[in-house]
């Protein structure tokens, strides 16, 4: 069998799944063949791959609160252009003060993609992420949240976040032969996604990409059919998928420790409850 984890985004609120991940590692749960993530979902399950259990957590905890990490006034930089700062946090952080450890997850025998949106066509692309790069570009795109961050240019083409064109992509991994997905939501069962009020501003923004401009405004629809497709297939036991009972009003920039760690507690005791479910899907032929 070849065993695929799927991770989806939502920047701060990701911290769910890191939870989640960190049951995974301290439950001896052997990493999947194929790692695929969205925005923070693949930021974050980098550590995962590096098993480096509550890295994250730590990470979250020390600086959601440092104005070097995030804020208004990094938005303001000429030199950064972004709410996140892009150099703290893809080279200060990993490579300084809470060191990402390289050679683990360049160890990872198994394949781990990035999903970054093209900005001139609007469409999902699947990155390999580099296994020793810094700054990882490929993982600052799919990060990318438009209007917060600027376009990254990777290869000379621009992308922005991935959750803008493939925000769940387990249809990715099955497509590439991956037969036992398990999928990791940070959004409760009955979430459903509604038109932003930032999509007028998109629009304006982004006037000059008809492409990227009729994938934002699909993006609610396209959400929540995919959503319904994919609890569709696990009624059919053709995937697993975790998903938050109760994300408590946890938003993408977060600031609320109490919030984040009642939420990566959430996600770690869901976890564990389902760690030999997932086993037993991974393994049984």
């Amino acid at each position: 069998m070849k065993t695929a984890l799927v991770l989806e985004g939502g920047a701060l609120r990701t911290i769910y799944s890191s939870g989640v991940c960190d049951a995974f590692l301290d439950g001896g749960l052997p990493l999947p063949d194929y790692t695929l993530g969205v925005s923070a979902g693949i930021a974050y399950g980098v550590s995962y791959l590096s098993r480096q259990s509550r890295r994250n957590l730590q990470l979250i905890c020390r600086y959601a609160n440092d104005k070097r990490y995030m804020g208004f006034r990094n938005l303001a930089n000429p030199q950064n252009r972004s709410y996140f700062g892009l150099r703290f946090a893809y080279e200060t952080i990993p490579n300084e003060l809470l060191p990402f450890d390289y050679d683990a997850f360049d160890a990872y025998p198994g394949r781990a993609e990035a999903v970054v949106t093209n900005v001139i066509s609007g469409k999902a692309e699947y990155l390999p992420v580099p296994r020793r790069e810094a700054p990882n570009l490929v993982l600052e795109a799919t990060c990318a949240i438009p209007l917060m961050f600027p376009v990254i240019e990777i290869n000379g083409r621009p992308y922005l976040d991935g959750g803008c064109a493939d925000a769940i992509p387990w249809r990715r991994a099955l497509d590439q032969g991956f037969d036992r997905v398990v999928v990791v939501l940070t959004r409760e069962r009955d979430y459903r996604k509604k038109p932003g009020q930032s999509d007028r501003l998109l629009t304006r923004a982004f006037r000059t990409y008809p492409g990227f401009q009729e994938t934002m405004r699909s993006r609610s629809e396209r959400y929540n059919a995919c959503r319904e497709e994919l609890f569709a297939l696990e009624r059919q036991g053709k995937v697993l998928v975790i998903a938050p009972e109760d994300t408590l009003g946890c938003s993408r920039t977060e600031r609320n420790l109490d919030t984040i760690r009642a939420l990566w507690q959430e996600g770690y005791f869901d976890g564990r409850r389902e760690i030999e479910r997932v086993r037993a899907f991974w393994t049984e032929e």
